[in-house]
């Protein structure tokens, strides 16, 4: 399994969901992560990126959104203690596992 995490340097949410994503190797997740620094608009919309942070597994955005719209923003997840900027690691463990 590989797993992406995009981001763009005006957002720091990102660092939280790289955390996560440590968390998760370290209780035997077997996947390889990359990083992929989103720094133009053009790229963005190239990537269909859906804003920092986007987690790809194998290329596949597990929290795609139609709605989003592609560009240099700041994601917003919803989570149970309401909207947040990164998922939470029970998110990412479910939507890893079920990748």
């Amino acid at each position: 399994m590989n797993i992406t995490l995009q981001y763009f340097d005006g957002c720091p949410n990102w660092e939280t969901s790289r955390e996560h994503l440590t968390t998760l190797l370290g209780e035997g997740l077997d996947a390889a992560i990359d990083y992929e620094l989103i720094d133009t608009y053009e790229k963005a919309v190239e990537r269909g990126f859906g804003g920092s942070p986007t987690v790809l597994v194998d290329g596949v955005d597990v929290f795609a959104d139609r709605r989003v719209v592609a560009g240099l923003a700041c994601r917003v997840y919803d989570t149970e203690q309401g909207p947040a900027g990164s998922p939470t690691l029970d998110q990412l463990r479910t939507a890893i596992g079920s990748a």
